[in-house]
């Protein structure tokens, strides 16, 4: 199957700004998002950091809406391979005030030499890096406590990047979010558009709602049926499930048909907006770790994609990033 090939000439410039600017900051800050911890970390940024040998702390945002039993589990997944990881809500200012304490941390060694060597106390620079909609903009918002840096409909619309000094122990370089160059496993594409990572029309919609469904009756059995009245869901009576839920929530057309388009709508709506509740999609179990990174194993997505589902993304050879909300 071909791979699905994303990477807007922004994203291409974020990813040697990042490269290039590595050497001015003491550690980064890895913003991924809680309900998907493994699907939002960008691989390419991974390498680059392990390549440069750079401190980091693995900020796992938004465990707002993740599942908190999942979000420990991930925790505890990242700081066994040896990264400094914390949880926040950034959108309520919970935990902002540990993360210059938990930066300056992870920098005690080297700022123990530097005093050492006579230098006095300095700020902990620091660069933000993450995928579009990973909450980086508001993080930044909250932590400065005023609006510096732009929150769009939209992810990606952080194109510059720019410093901020949020106290005297720590100073941020904002970089833009950045996407990996190609989608090599369409589940990873299906979780991150259940959340609103990538645009709707990445994928087909109608996959991902069923996916989505699926996925919520098989971890979080009880919201689905009691919001949209289904109990399960299978390929050959998907269409019955459709319908069953554009009557419960009006999803009609004048000529009384079913609004389907509705319907798809107003699930990935449900989901996002944490209508179903708290959920994560992914655990550490769903993963196996080969050499180089880790690589989803869970057969969801397998049992539920169509084939003509996996057609339409082999032939997304060319995809511009224009992704929704941060």
């Amino acid at each position: 199957m071909k791979q699905i090939q994303w990477f807007p000439g922004h994203m291409s410039k974020a990813r040697r700004e990042v490269e290039e600017r590595l050497p001015i900051v003491d550690m980064v800050f890895e913003l991924v998002d809680a309900r998907l911890p493994l699907s939002s970390r960008n691989p390419m940024i991974d390498k680059i950091l392990m390549r440069r040998n750079k401190p980091r702390l693995i900020i796992l945002t938004k465990k707002d809406l993740a599942d908190p039993e999942m979000t420990k589990q991930w925790v505890a997944y990242f700081k066994a391979q040896g990264h400094a990881t914390i949880a926040i809500d950034s959108k309520n200012s919970r935990n902002l005030n540990y993360l210059a304490d938990a930066a300056k941390d992870v920098m005690k060694e080297k700022f123990a030499k530097e005093a050492s060597r006579g230098m006095k106390p300095r700020a902990v620079r620091v660069m933000i890096v993450g995928i579009p909609n990973v909450g980086k903009s508001t993080l930044i918002n909250k932590l400065v406590h005023k609006k510096v840096a732009k929150i769009g409909d939209r992810p990606g619309v952080t194109k510059t990047q720019q410093w901020i000094r949020i106290h005297k122990d720590l100073e941020l370089l904002d970089t833009p979010g950045i996407l990996w160059p190609k989608f090599e496993d369409y589940r990873i594409g299906l979780r991150l558009a259940t959340t609103g990572a990538i645009k709707d029309d990445i994928l087909p919609r109608d996959e991902i709602v069923m996916w989505a469904l699926r996925y919520f009756l098989a971890h979080y059995p009880g919201r689905v049926q009691e919001r949209y009245g289904v109990a399960e869901i299978d390929r050959e009576g998907y269409e019955e499930v459709l319908c069953t839920i554009a009557k419960r929530r009006g999803a009609l057309l004048s000529q009384g048909e079913y609004d389907y388009e509705k319907v798809y709508h107003l699930v990935l709506d449900d989901i996002r907006s944490g209508r179903l509740g708290t959920y994560t999609l992914e655990a550490p179990s769903d993963f196996t770790q080969t050499e180089d990174e880790a690589v989803l194993v869970d057969a969801l997505a397998e049992e539920t994609i169509s084939d003509d589902a996996k057609t339409a993304v082999s032939q997304l050879e060319s995809v511009t990033a224009e992704v929704n909300h941060e």
